[in-house]
């Protein structure tokens, strides 16, 4: 009789992770998280900043404006909601 090995294996996210500041904390179970990244214009070379505001899933509701925290992708909560807090990154 062949015996089967059961294994736990856990998964990780291949998705990249952001990191970010929270700008409102107002809604339940949702944060929002502005993200500000410098570029560099494709032609001229010179660089600028530029940001973009996400809506996260944070389920424990602990978190303030001005809060530090990363988070990545998952599959979408609701219809604007596509984020999930990873850790805090105080």
């Amino acid at each position: 009789m062949a015996t089967t090995k059961q294994t736990t294996e856990q998964t990780t996210s291949k998705a990249p992770t952001l990191r970010g500041t929270v700008t409102s904390a107002k809604a339940a179970k949702t944060i929002t998280v502005e993200v500000k990244t410098l570029k560099v214009h494709p032609k001229y070379g010179k660089r600028y900043r530029s940001s973009k505001k996400y809506l996260v899933h944070a389920p424990e509701g602990t978190y303030a404006e001005g809060d530090t925290v990363t988070f990545r992708e998952c599959r979408p909560l609701s219809s604007r909601k596509r984020h999930e807090v990873v850790t805090d990154a105080k």
